[in-house]
């Protein structure tokens, strides 16, 4: 029988070790025969958890049975992480062990060098501290989880739950994937990824050069702004505007334009019944077909879906 292993660490995050535990230990298969052995295993005999503390039946030499190990996050993914956890992942990968982390869990994978020169995903609010402390691993902000085969990586929270769904597909196939999401009242698969939950921050007034600008690109976004009229708006050249952008956003004056033009887009979808088209042209498109295109590149899923999904029920 398949054994996961889930590493309890001091700080751990209850939903994110309640996951595993709940999604693995209700998979059966066909002949009703449970699917794995779930094992939680931590480095003492109690782990704070929070709001409450857990004891963990096994100790750390569960890893070395484990087919899966599964690293929840902690409320400090920063915190560093005792050598011996590290040293007991690494020997685990390196035995061909299957290791997966959820939510900000990934930092401790990133601690213990199992993401270097690897793409991998976390909680989208953590994205930029991964990237930061990691410079060596590929961080995906917008993707639900991220399958490198041995090494798996999944976004914050609820999709703990997808990864756990889509370990069992790998493992047993379709059917028992399905009947397991049944089981947890989930789909087995979503629609989109994590950039649909992700909260814009819009521009700061910290004084920096471009913040004046930005704030009139985003009162202006629905207009067919071009390059040259950005550039005279900014009393620079095409040239010296790019390069100011990608110095102080990380990206260009029409790429910005347009996640700005998506996130009014998603504002509308949730606020409004405006119909698609409509909300193409109030933002700024002119093509109802570009407009789809270009949603479903960034959020990750339709704007009929999105909608269906976010937006807020009428007023009663």
């Amino acid at each position: 029988m398949h054994t996961v292993v889930v590493l309890a660490l001091d700080g751990v995050l209850a939903f994110d070790l309640s996951t595993p535990v709940e999604v693995f230990g209700r998979a059966r298969l066909p002949d009703g025969r449970a699917a794995y052995r779930v094992r939680v295993c931590a480095p003492a005999e109690e782990v704070d958890a929070g709001v409450l503390s857990i004891r963990a039946p096994w100790g750390m030499d569960a890893l070395r049975g484990a087919d899966t190990i599964v690293v929840p996050g902690l409320a400090d993914p920063a915190k560093p992480v005792p050598e011996k956890v590290l040293r007991a992942l690494r020997e685990a990968a390196e035995d061909g062990t299957r290791v997966a982390s959820i939510c900000v869990g990934a930092f401790t994978l990133a601690a213990a060098g199992l993401l270097a020169g690897r793409r991998a995903t976390t909680h989208w609010a953590a994205a930029g501290e991964l990237s930061r402390l990691y410079p060596d691993v590929e961080v995906d902000a917008d993707v639900l989880f991220v399958d490198n085969g041995q090494i798996l990586t999944s976004a914050g929270a609820a999709a703990g739950l997808d990864l756990c769904l889509h370990m069992i597909r790998r493992d047993y196939g379709s059917a028992v994937a399905a009947d397991t999401a049944r089981v947890a009242v989930m789909p087995l698969e979503r629609d989109g990824g994590q950039a649909q939950f992700i909260v814009r921050e819009q521009p700061g007034a910290d004084g920096s050069s471009l913040e004046p600008l930005l704030r009139w690109m985003e009162e202006n976004a629905h207009r067919g702004l071009t390059l040259g009229e950005i550039s005279a708006r900014a009393a620079t050249s095409t040239r010296t505007l790019n390069r100011r952008f990608r110095e102080q956003t990380g990206t260009t004056p029409f790429k910005w334009l347009q996640r700005t033009r998506i996130r009014h887009a998603q504002r509308l979808l949730e606020t409004t019944g405006h119909p698609v088209e409509r909300i193409a042209v109030e933002v700024g498109f002119g093509s109802p077909t570009s407009f789809r295109e270009l949603f479903k590149s960034l959020v990750g899923t339709s704007p009929r879906d999105y909608r269906r999904a976010f937006r807020s029920p009428p007023a009663r």
